[in-house]
């Protein structure tokens, strides 16, 4: 037995059965460890940026870690845009990143590197095996470091700890830490700022506080005590539809959200930070609160967030009853004809969504009615870019199917940022996976475009334009995808798009339809 195989049985032990990988020559000892485990389950991608996308996608369906497999310093880095995206989501990850065997490091290979400052900025724990001997201590360390509080452990694995026999041992099944105890004097804190508020008071809620058992008791309480309920811009996970909770989302442009928030005197966070500006922009404000808001966390990501909230509904009095609901209209609804367009995508979408569907939207500045539009359509999870760092939507897809292969999974997804890591299409194709992919084709990053305007540029010349712009080749995704393995069709029409999409919700398997708007 070497350091590999106790690596492997340590995950395995622990109820890690996937890992998704990109690896090389360092990681040759995992590889065959892992060839001997038939209860793990190895998923290829063809960029690191997939790997660690899909990982993410997979934790936020399972509320589990996979564990990750990357080469070198430099196989990590491809791969941090989305991690990036995972810590913000706040995610159980772990990464296995190999490393040269450790007596060589001082020869300065070219894959030499350092890995720890690498994997610390997009990591909340860090920790390099020192000895065969240290490994399974190390990944029971990885485990629980993932968990508590959810986030994103990197574990490196020198080779020559990989190789280097150790004797065998029952592995050990670690038990993550509680939650902690809800804090009753923070909970009477709070409850008395909602009575005593001269004005308006908000509760603003985030991971775990986005499922539907959370939100039935917020939107009990907002119900009762005159509460406005908001969800965070970029959601993780949101359980919506079906007569769900739906809060108001803040939204990403600046001045509609200085608009929002501008009325709240108190805002309560239940899992969430305090809302910011994506960006400074000049003259504006970060803060999308007005000064003298007073802001209180009732409790933290990590901490028992559904027991904080039952507390909050208990201390003001509220009892159980029937929280305000959306509702939409048949106008809402009215089918769409002609000449495609991102709106009418929206509509059709959202009427046709699936009970039980998992939407991953990265589609930027298109399907902007969307979530509004799906408040009211079947039950389905919600899925977004929680970091901003673009080319998650197909690893975030990939790994939602593979964590919860009896639902349909869709992804509304850019045309620019789904090129970052079009590759997960061919691990789609390879396991089968049931996802359809709708490609926003507007043919540029319109989101720069409205940037650009947003500080004050209105005027967009040749080289801005070459620098934006996706169409001088135009990019074509059905050739693209069916050269990966996926079946696809392009869509000029709403017809079209609404045949397509039917056609894709009756068939197992990955398909792609390029909305051309």
């Amino acid at each position: 037995m070497n350091g590999a195989d106790s690596l492997c049985d340590t995950l395995l032990a622990n109820d890690v059965r996937v890992c998704f990988a990109n690896p090389g020559t360092s990681e040759m000892h995992f590889v065959a460890a892992l060839d001997r485990k038939s209860d793990m389950r190895c998923i290829l991608g063809l960029s690191e940026g997939v790997v660690t996308g899909a990982a993410d996608g997979y934790a936020r369906m399972t509320d589990r870690p996979a564990a990750t497999l990357l080469h070198t310093g430099p196989g990590l880095a491809n791969g941090l845009a989305n991690l990036h995206n995972a810590r913000r989501a706040r995610v159980p990850v772990i990464n296995i990143v190999g490393d040269h065997a450790s007596y060589h490091l001082a020869l300065d290979a070219p894959l030499t590197s350092d890995i720890e400052s690498l994997a610390a900025p997009m990591s909340n724990w860090v920790r390099r095996i020192s000895s065969p001997e240290d490994v399974a201590d190390a990944t029971e360390a990885a485990f629980r470091a993932s968990l508590s509080p959810p986030g994103v452990a990197t574990l490196i694995l020198p080779a020559d700890a990989a190789w280097g026999e150790v004797a065998s041992a029952q592995p050990l099944k670690v038990s993550p830490p509680a939650p902690l105890a809800v804090n009753m004097d923070t909970v009477r804190e709070v409850a008395n700022a909602i009575r005593n508020t001269p004005g308006e008071a908000a509760i603003l809620v985030s991971g775990a506080a986005a499922r539907a058992d959370c939100l039935e008791i917020s939107g009990a309480i907002a119900a009762a005590k005159d509460v406005r309920l908001f969800s965070e811009v970029l959601l993780a996970r949101m359980e919506r539809g079906g007569g769900r909770v739906t809060p108001t989302r803040i939204p990403y442009p600046i001045d509609d959200a200085l608009q929002l928030l501008a009325d709240i005197d108190v805002l309560v966070l239940v899992g969430a930070p305090e809302p910011v500006a994506f960006f400074a922009y000049p003259g504006k404000p970060g803060r999308l609160v007005r000064n003298g808001c007073k802001v209180l966390t009732l409790a933290k990501h990590g901490e028992d967030l559904k027991g904080a909230l039952e507390a909050l509904r208990d201390e003001l009095g509220v009892k159980p009853s029937q929280p305000q609901r959306r509702t939409i209209t048949d106008s809402d609804y009215i089918v769409p004809f002609g000449h495609l367009t991102e709106d009418a995508v929206a509509v059709m979408v959202a009427e046709r969504l699936p009970d039980n569907a998992i939407v991953c939207e990265e589609a930027i500045t298109s399907a902007r009615r969307f979530f509004e539009l799906t408040a009211a359509a079947a039950p389905h999870d919600y899925l977004m870019n929680t970091g901003g760092s673009i080319g998650c939507g197909i690893p975030l897809a990939t790994g939602a199917a593979i964590a919860c292969p009896d639902r349909k999974v869709i992804n509304l997804q850019a045309d620019g940022s789904g090129m970052y890591t079009v590759q997960g299409l061919w691990t789609q194709a390879r396991e089968n996976l049931d996802v359809v992919t709708i490609i926003f084709a507007n043919r540029a990053y319109a989101v720069l475009h409205a940037e650009m305007r947003n500080v004050g540029v209105n005027g967009i010349g040749e080289n801005a334009r070459r620098m934006m712009d996706l169409d001088h080749p135009a990019w074509d995704w059905v050739s693209v995808a069916k050269g990966m393995g996926v079946d696809a069709a392009g869509a000029h029409s709403c017809e079209q798009f609404a045949d397509l999409f039917e056609s894709a919700l009756r068939r197992r398997g990955p398909f792609l339809i390029e909305a051309i708007i």
